[in-house]
């Protein structure tokens, strides 16, 4: 008997472990408005080319001529590299156009967030998808 309830309790511990990783994702409509969006033009403050999303920090001014920072949040990095992106394609300083992302559902959160219609422009013009 004691031997099933440590079985037990190790089977449950491994599901446990497992599920972990499942849970620290999340859900974009969670986080984002998809029926609100908007197009941002500022400067590169930070890029992360991490999983499971790669995020591009930029400063934008806002209606009243305030600089604010805000994080966009891609698609993996590599659906990026097969959209046409290199870790490199973005850097710190550039001036980057954001079209068409998604809102944040909380006003307080400076974060804007990519969907299939989102698109990325460099200041080149060249334009790049973002998920």
């Amino acid at each position: 008997m004691r031997v099933n309830a440590i079985v037990t309790l190790i089977g449950l511990g491994l599901m446990l472990v497992a599920a972990k990783p499942a849970a620290a994702h999340h859900s974009f409509e969670a986080e984002y408005d998809g029926s609100k969006t908007a197009t941002l033009t500022g400067f590169v403050t930070k890029v992360d080319w991490v999983n499971p999303h790669a995020y591009i920090f930029f400063n934008v001014k806002d209606e009243s001529g305030m600089t604010k920072e805000l994080r966009f949040e891609l698609g993996p990095p590599y659906a990026l590299t097969r959209g046409g992106w290199k870790r490199d394609t973005v850097k710190i300083g550039d001036k980057i156009t954001v079209e068409n992302a998604a809102v944040a559902k909380d006003a307080k959160n400076a974060w804007v967030g990519a969907m299939q219609t989102t698109s990325l422009i460099t200041e080149s013009g060249q334009k790049l998808p973002t998920r």
